[in-house]
């Protein structure tokens, strides 16, 4: 399979120049690989080895920890997870998503580690939980929790922030519908709990190390803090760009809670490294992280149509999307851009990667500006578009 083409990928260049020059985004790198041919190409006051909160683009990383100890026969996917998280033994579940958090009936079944993987364990964020506070008890309990944007200086430590999930309702039965980011951060606590090893200590030792990720953690130690630039966001009030946190702000120091949801930091060849062991089937230069079977399992849909239809954070978001464990999965070609099979996912502090295995292609965009919705950004959609554009056959 062939590379791209030299003269179609100075369109890449020019779309995030372009960004950067009208001030969308501060800086901006992106890589694309396919065929062993890689290009990156940056924007702005950032590098090949500067550092980014990559928030939701840890969740693949905690789903493929947790496909190691399946393959190792120390977690099953269909069996109960309360061995582990005695937590989540007995739930009972709301009798509507606005109910009282004491409005409720039992779970039918045990969670397991299938659901997690899914988000189909019953709690997390969907369609009619959002509204000012106090209109959704349930989506402030999970707010409370730093469920909401990644903020590791708040979430206390495994066990007590287990201790105080364990106390919430489910929003709908195990198995019943895809609610978003918290069997992620429930992931964390259950592979620390199944390795013996504290989360990070696991990650690094059975994905960073072997990788080469050097650069990837849940916290930026203080000799590569100028590597990581500030983080920014919208004030929706007036319109602006503030700092939502500084190089020396809430990832300058190792969490207490290390949050598979949302809590990584990467560089582009870090991720790059990651995203290539999947398309490579679990291997990557020499090191295998899982095998290729466990990748076929990860990265394709999982969700039945009856889970779909009521699913989402927004009408529609299922309509041409599936999930795996841990990362989205299309299931009908609807762009220029991303044909059916491919998977990934993205991170609401501005990046995002998926791998097209039809095209045997990587695509990685790292920005530090928040996206201002659930939808991915006009510079993602532009980035993609050049980057299929310049696909040579």
């Amino acid at each position: 399979m062939g590379g791209f083409s030299k003269s179609r990928l100075e369109r890449v260049r020019d779309v995030l120049d372009g960004y950067v020059r009208r001030g969308d985004v501060p800086g901006v790198i992106g890589l694309l690989s396919r065929g062993g041919e890689t290009y990156v190409e940056k924007a702005g006051d950032v590098w090949p080895d500067t550092i980014f909160r990559i928030a939701s683009m840890s969740k693949p990383v905690a789903a493929v920890a947790a496909m190691i100890l399946v393959e190792e026969c120390v977690l099953r996917l269909d069996d109960p997870v309360d061995e582990y998280l005695p937590e989540l033994s007995s739930r009972r579940v709301l009798t509507r998503i606005d109910a009282p958090l004491g409005d409720t009936v039992p779970a039918a079944r045990p969670i397991t580690l299938r659901d997690l993987l899914t988000f189909t364990w019953g709690l997390g964020f969907g369609q009619g939980m959002w509204g000012p506070p106090g209109t959704v008890p349930i989506m402030d309990a999970l707010n409370a929790l730093g469920q909401g944007m990644p903020a590791p200086a708040k979430a206390p430590a495994p066990d007590e922030w287990m201790r105080r999930l364990g106390e919430l309702p489910l929003v709908a039965q195990p198995g019943e519908k895809w609610l978003y980011n918290t069997g992620s951060d429930v992931l964390s606590v259950l592979i620390a709990r199944a390795s013996g090893q504290h989360f990070e200590d696991f990650l690094r030792e059975r994905i960073f190390t072997p990788l080469g990720m050097a650069d990837t953690g849940f916290s930026v130690p203080a000799e590569s803090l100028d590597r990581l630039p500030p983080q920014y966001v919208t004030d929706f009030a007036s319109g602006s760009t503030v700092v939502y946190d500084p190089p020396q702000g809430q990832w300058s120091t190792p969490p207490a809670f290390p949050s598979g949801a949302g809590g990584l930091v990467s560089t582009i060849g870090d991720y790059a490294a990651f995203a290539g062991m999947l398309l490579g089937g679990g291997a990557y230069r020499g090191a295998r992280i899982v095998s290729r079977p466990s990748v076929t399992l990860a990265t394709s849909d999982q969700l039945t149509a009856e889970q779909k239809a009521v699913s989402g954070l927004a009408p529609g978001d299922f309509d041409a999307m599936g999930w795996g464990f841990g990362v989205s999965v299309v299931t009908s070609r609807t762009s220029l851009y991303h044909g059916v099979g491919t998977y990934g996912w993205s991170g609401g502090l501005g990046t995002t990667w998926y791998n097209d295995p039809a095209e045997d292609m990587v695509m990685i965009l790292l920005t530090q500006r928040a996206w201002p919705s659930h939808l991915p950004p006009v510079i993602n959609r532009d980035f993609w578009t050049a980057g299929y554009a310049a696909i040579e056959d």
